[in-house]
């Protein structure tokens, strides 16, 4: 038994993505508000993850959910959205490496020249 007297079923612990990428407007939706202390720089990163981990037993003891098969059916639109997220912002971070690597790299090698053209 956890948070308001609510026993949360082994199927619905797990990782959510939802929570971890979304973490601040994924807790108002949910009407939990630990998220909110994604707000506070540095402890963010680190909460991102417990966001992640304690997501679903968090839904599930702030939301008014029938069954089990309910709540995983919306915990999937949450997932898809989260994943669909984290893959965008990790081909970001990888193409944004690529491009100062590449900038750094043709600076070092004397191939970036700063053109002045007077009209």
């Amino acid at each position: 038994m956890d948070e308001n007297g609510t026993i949360v079923p082994a199927e619905v612990k797990g990782w959510n993505w939802g929570a971890f990428m979304y973490n601040i407007f994924w807790g108002i939706g949910n009407k939990t508000y630990l998220p909110l202390l994604c707000l506070i720089p540095g402890f963010n990163f680190i909460w991102m993850f417990v966001c992640g981990f304690k997501g679903n037993e968090w839904a599930w003891q702030k939301g008014d959910y029938k069954d089990v098969e309910t709540f995983k059916a919306v915990r999937a639109t949450w997932n898809r959205a989260g994943i669909v997220q984290f893959i965008i912002g990790i081909a970001f971070i990888a193409l944004y490496f690529l491009f100062i690597g590449a900038i750094i790299t043709s600076i070092l090698n004397g191939n970036f020249e700063y053109q002045h053209n007077s009209y």
